[in-house]
């Protein structure tokens, strides 16, 4: 399995996945013209694409949900109040073709949100962002995974600093919220496991976080727990450019 972050971030998401020819997109919340730039800097083209799952309707994850065919859009039943396609249930794990991918409820303020479980018999993926917190029952299905994209949205002092409303500093702090980069790094301890290779930090904050706090609190949270290793490495996604990972 191989993925390629094409954007990442409160400017728009998008992330697709390929194994054994199968290409799975993850999030299309981007223009069609920077849809096509991104897939420009990857082996693939936009039409290639065979299935596209939405996490939820805001529109930094669904902006582009016109530019693919309804038929392989999928999404929760709240999200198909603003996007028509095939519906995922929580929990209940669906095919395509050889990849198995199971939909998790998370608790972010939109219609029914989801992170995904993706598993191709070989390796594994979590995808999950845009959460206040991760449930006991989810960190058990994540757990010793190869790879993670996991938000790690905010630094909490540089988020009160902001300019920013105070509902709306309320807002990302709460459980319907998004992770700050403390509260990422201590449930990603929890998940990682033997077979862990990798976590990508995600949906970074232009203005409450910057790359590099969110990677030294990761190492400082990791090496405070013992945990912090050579056997996976800890990397930072784009917001305007690809980062490919997976095996």
């Amino acid at each position: 399995m191989k993925f390629y972050i094409l954007a990442s971030g409160s400017k728009g998401n998008a992330t697709l996945v390929e194994s054994r020819g199968y290409l799975l997109l993850i999030d299309a919340g981007l223009t069609k013209t920077r849809l096509k730039e991104t897939f420009a800097k990857t082996p693939y083209l936009m039409e290639q694409v065979q299935a596209v799952l939405f996490t939820h309707e805001h529109s930094d994850h669904a902006m582009g949900k016109d530019f693919f065919p309804e038929e392989i859009r999928y999404a929760s039943k709240g999200t198909m109040a603003v996007l028509q396609g095939n519906l995922l249930t929580p929990y209940e794990s669906i095919y395509f073709q050889h990849i198995k991918v199971t939909p998790l409820a998370i608790s972010h303020d939109a219609r029914n949100p989801l992170g995904f479980v993706i598993e191709d018999g070989v390796s594994s993926l979590v995808y999950m962002t845009d959460t206040g917190y991760i449930s006991e029952k989810n960190i058990e299905l994540m757990k010793n995974k190869h790879h993670y994209i996991l938000e790690s949205n905010h630094n909490v002092k540089m988020l009160l600093q902001t300019n920013r409303s105070q509902d709306l500093k309320v807002r990302i702090l709460g459980d319907s919220g998004h992770l700050s980069n403390e509260d990422s790094a201590m449930f990603f301890s929890e998940m990682l496991g033997e077979n862990t290779k990798s976590v990508y930090l995600a949906h970074i904050s232009e203005e409450a976080n910057t790359p590099e706090l969110a990677l030294e609190t990761y190492q400082k949270v990791l090496r405070k727990r013992r945990l912090l290793t050579s056997k996976f490495k800890v990397e930072l996604t784009q917001q305007y450019d690809v980062v490919i990972g997976g095996d």
